[in-house]
């Protein structure tokens, strides 16, 4: 039978009844500020009927009249002499590649005018790695005005000759004396980058190359170097596996650098009646965890023991484990399924210690794994935690006399971070090659400016035997130079890196021209997988089973989908990015257990302006280290005597103010172990979040998220787990869908879009979000505006928590009900928070209604629709009475309250010169007092529309895109021509599994979702 679930946003929603129904049916929840816009007193008490109206209707319409008196007049320039590769209005590709030491893509990057001003994928065959939210953002963080923008030297404003001319004496003066060089970078996997440190080395013998990850891996790398005699990871191909297996493996997210998610999502989505199944065991509640059939909750030290009590059903052995007896059965029925799964089955884990990791290779070698591979693997993390901390303790002692440091930032991101301060003091020559002046290189010697990849050259093995090539996509914007250019100067070569790479790339292109590998962005070599190897997989074992529980909580340090290690911490779209999970924005904070919660007198409200306020608590290591003051977030499916704990944030250095926001959780990530032994107590005082989770409701209605089991959508008619909902007409029931109050259209000639979305194949990774944002010029309002329910993301993710622990529970608890009383306590016990829930993402943006309820509102016609399907918003037409708003019933309009575009009130990139450089010329950058909301991506549409009539050409199938679906590599988003009847949009559109949300309400929305299916 189709699902009656009932669902819940937040633990909040449960605790404040009252006073979330009332936000509910009260959108904009604080007094309206008439006063401010309306004028003076004079103006206020006017008779005249002009006056009265605005007076009444409220401000909006007001402030709207006033900004349009005071609009801005900005005149343009035109060319004296145009570039000839520049069409003004057109737009221009390249393809490049990223890799920051942490994140890592195949990129397009549109241009416009010259500046790169948007992020897409890359689809070429052989570019296999798409963009995560982050990477969106970069574009972005090209334009941040607190980047170093010239050599220092001292702290004092310098040349590069006089640079380059310090760190050549201190070279020589190092080899004289017999004092180290050390050259400590994050991972480079760029084939020519680390041929001239070879070169550097060979000239300076007295140097060292330490690769340094600012979050590790380095315990899974050495397992694999152990078995394989090869420093890398295995890129798992999650497409291939019937049955997956994780152990703490945030997969989903940032584990081994991530990207999984695509091929992980072709097996979600049922096909011929198949879906892959999915057990995830894990303390913090994560994007695997989500997405996961089967979800345990629990300790890493239990997970230790549960990877130790797999190994031993796969393989036989009789490991002795001390596993909890409330996880023993589910354990063993996840390893039997594991065996019996044999090659389609698949291990993975993420607890950072190398005999764990042993296992885990112990375990797919046995199963024969075909998601487990040995040829292309990752280059992407090489860091070693023992020659790190054999650098600082050579600093300390001052051997060290020459440090040169690119891409790194320990005295933020190291634990230790006052021991290396001190070592590098005894440092003769330090230098920072860094993008911002960052927290160490305001303690270094010289500080040195590099560009942003947008502007650099460079080559990257993201898997062995793939190469990809790195172009400028403009000029540098600064004064900058990049790492391989300083190390040619070192090493006395002449020429330009540009021509180094050019020929060494030669190498690496399996025979195709430069040209071409330029052109297309990789090329694709054959990789040898790797002669099997073997390791004392049963003294692992028995290492692993002797591990203890931790004395106190233990804090499960993490990397958040939107700030990842830190190094974007300035970029305002990733800060106001809300969390998927948590769907908190501006903001890090410990995760606590509800159960954990009420015995320490923890607690999330939400207040009577719609805010979320929660309690701090205090976190203190084995070792004295203290975190005062950090916010909670009582977090269903934290697994109890746990914490969670997210990096990468907490920097003050080259930040705007705004920025500066959250606490360091680096001094916590002792000896690289993302796991620690703390205590945990009650702080004094209230913190207020930026959570966006429970405001902009629909109202309480339902038909929002359906789902059904994988056994229920193979055995059962559609109309049995996709009900359509029954209104009555003339005393009969009939389906809602067949209903209408007005006449339709035919909209049968000419494009009619659509845009489908899968939740089966979203896991809420948010990329989406940031790709809307960038096309859309979409604004940063910040952290207390947020707060207010005045985001203005145009897309938003909603995060649903199921009350039961499975589905089945919820079902055959509802269905037991027997009568009245029974119902109303049992449906009251079905809204409270299960320890650990069950969880649905919703990508929710504008519906593009076919009969659509704003439009009907609207008293002078700013929003109308087209004959192609979109909801239009004529912005210059809006006078800004929010009635389109009251009468949306899925709450996706946003309002301007204030302008965002040049106002230091809201200081982002909208209010700088350089960070405007960002917005898209396509899209109207909106003022204040104007609706806005998705447009499907007109501009987007239209374009290819022309670019097809101008060739003479018809439309394929996939070339309509939107931001959204354009930056969804998991397949959730789908757009296109729903009049083309061969297009994969219409076929989506007659699907069994097609429904639309709320089509109870008869709005006839032309985006369609696809009800959630789970392998349990």
């Amino acid at each position: 039978m189709s699902s009656n679930k009932k669902y819940w946003k937040s633990v909040e929603e449960l605790e404040n009844g009252s006073i979330v129904e009332a936000l509910r049916n009260n959108e904009f929840v604080e007094a309206i500020p008439t006063e401010e816009f309306l004028g003076n007193n004079d103006a206020m008490s006017s008779s005249t009927s002009r006056r009265d109206f605005l007076k009444y209707v409220g401000f909006s319409t007001a402030a709207a009249t006033l900004a349009a008196c005071e609009g801005p007049v900005n005149k343009s320039i035109p060319y004296v002499l145009q570039p000839e590769q520049i069409i003004p209005g057109v737009a221009d590709y390249y393809a490049t590649s990223v890799f920051d030491g942490f994140d890592f893509a195949n990129l397009l990057v549109k241009t416009r005018e010259g500046r790169p001003i948007k992020i897409d994928n890359n689809t070429i065959e052989g570019a296999k790695f798409a963009a995560n939210a982050r990477i969106h953002a970069s574009i972005l963080s090209l334009y941040d005005n607190m980047r170093l923008k010239e050599p220092k030297i001292g702290g004092k404003t310098s040349t590069w000759s006089a640079l380059d001319a310090q760190i050549k004496s201190s070279l020589v003066d190092a080899k004289a004396n017999g004092g180290q060089v050390v050259l400590l970078t994050n991972t480079l996997a760029s084939p020519s980058t680390e041929k001239l440190i070879g070169e550097f080395i060979a000239l300076n013998p007295n140097a060292k190359h330490v690769v340094y990850d600012a979050v590790s891996s380095s315990e899974a790398l050495d397992a694999f170097e152990t078995v394989y005699g090869e420093r890398a990871l295995v890129d798992y191909d999650f497409s291939k596996a019937a049955l997956i297996v994780s152990v703490g493996a945030d997969f989903l997210g940032d584990w081994q650098g991530g990207a999984y998610d695509s091929g992980y999502t072709q097996g979600r989505v049922p096909k011929n009646g198949k879906m892959s199944r999915h057990i995830q065991l894990e303390a913090n509640m994560t994007l695997s965890g989500a997405a996961a059939d089967k979800r345990l909750a629990m300790s890493t030290a239990n997970q230790k023991q549960a990877l130790v009590h797999i190994y031993n059903v796969v393989t036989g052995s009789s490991v002795a484990v001390n596993l909890d007896a409330k996880f023993k059965s589910e354990v063993t029925k996840a390893a039997q399924q594991l065996k019996a799964a044999g090659s389609k089955g698949l291990l993975v884990s993420g607890i950072q210690d190398k005999n764990a990791q042993l296992l885990v290779l112990a375990v797919n070698q046995v199963l024969a794994s075909e998601a487990f591979t040995t040829s292309g693997t990752r280059q992407i993390r090489k860091g070693s935690n023992e020659q790190v901390a054999q650098l600082v303790k050579d600093m300390k002692a001052g051997s060290v006399h020459t440090l040169i440091m690119s891409g790194v930032n320990p005295v933020y991101t190291l634990a230790d971070s006052a021991t290396f301060v001190e070592g590098l003091k005894k440092v003769k020559t330090s230098v920072s090659l860094t993008l911002k002046e960052d927290e160490t290189a305001l303690v270094s010697t010289i500080a040195a400016p590099v560009p942003h990849y947008l502007e650099a050259w460079g080559d990257l093995s993201l898997t062995k035997g793939t190469y990809s090539l790195t172009q400028p996509t403009i000029r540098p914007l600064f004064d900058t130079k990049q790492l391989q250019d300083v190390l040619m100067s070192l090493n006395g070569m002449s020429g330009a890196y540009y021509d180094y790479l050019k020929a060494s790339s030669s190498a690496f292109v399996a025979g195709a021209s430069w040209n071409k590998v330029l052109h297309d962005g990789v090329a694709v070599g054959v990789s040898q997988s790797l002669s099997g190897g073997s390791a004392d997989y049963t003294a692992a074992a028995n290492a692993l089973a002797q591990s203890k529980a931790a004395a106190g909580f233990e804090l499960v340090l993490y990397t958040k989908t939107g700030m990842g290690d830190g190094q974007q911490a300035n970029n305002p779209w990733l800060q106001e990015f809300p969390d998927p999970i948590t769907r908190v924005s501006w903001d890090n904070y410990v995760t606590v257990s509800n159960a954990d919660a009420k015995q320490l007198s923890l607690s999330n409200e939400i207040v009577a302006n719609g805010g979320l306020n929660g309690s701090y608590a205090t976190i203190t290591t084995a070792d004295g280290v203290k975190l005062e003051n950090v916010p909670v977030i009582v977090q269903p499916g934290q697994a109890v005597g746990t914490i969670g704990l997210a990096l990468g944030y907490g920097r003050k250095a080259a930040l705007k103010e705004e920025m500066q926001v959250g606490l360091n959780a680096y001094p916590l990530y002792k000896g690289f172990n993302d796991v620690q032994s703390v205590t945990f107590v009650k702080a004094d005082g209230e913190h207020e979040f930026a959570c966006v989770q429970g405001q902009k409701t629909l109202m309480g209605r339902g038909d929002i998220i359906k789902e059904t089991t994988l056994e229920i959508f193979n055995s059962k008619d559609a109309k049995v787990w996709n009900q359509v909902p029954m209104v009555s007409l003339n005393h009969e029931e009939v389906a809602a869908t067949s209903v209408d109050l007005w006449d339709s259209f035919d909209r049968s000639t000419g494009h009619h879009f659509n845009l489908s979305v899968d939740l089966n194949a979203c896991t809420g990774c948010g990329a989406c979000v940031i790709a809307c944002h960038a096309e859309n010029n979409v604004p940063v309002v910040g952290k207390s505006e947020v707060r207010r329910s005045r985001d203005m993301h145009w897309l938003r993710i909603d995060r649903y928590y199921s009350s039961e622990d499975t589905f089945e529970g919820d079902n055959e608890r509802k269905e037991n009900i027997a009568g009245l009383s029974d119902s109303l306590s049992t449906f009251n016990e079905m809204e409270k928070a299960g320890d650990n829930p069950q969880v649905s993402f919703q990508p929710v943006m504008c519906q593009h209604c076919n009969h659509a309820p704003c439009e009907t509102v609207c008293p002078v016609a700013a929003t109308s629709h087209s004959r192609q399907g979109q909801n239009h918003m004529a912005y210059n037409r809006c006078v800004g009475t929010r009635y389109c708003a009251n009468n949306c019933p899925y709450k996706v309009r946003r309002f301007n309250w204030f302008l965002y575009n040049k106002n230091s009130e809201f200081d982002y990139h909208m209010n700088d010169d350089l960070g405007r450089m960002v917005l898209n010329p396509d899209v109207n950058v909106r003022s204040r007092g104007v609706m806005e909301k998705c447009s499907m991506c007109i501009q987007m549409t239209q374009a290819t529309i022309l670019n097809a009539k101008r060739e003479g050409r018809v439309i394929v199938d996939g070339e309509f895109q939107t931001a959204c679906s354009n930056a969804c590599s998991n397949g959730a988003m789908k757009f296109g021509d729903v009049n083309d009847k061969e297009s994969e949009v219409t076929k989506l559109s007659e699907d069994d599994r097609m429904y639309h949300l709320l089509e109870h309400v008869g709005t006839k929305p032309n985006v369609i979702y696809h009800v959630k299916v789970r392998n349990t």
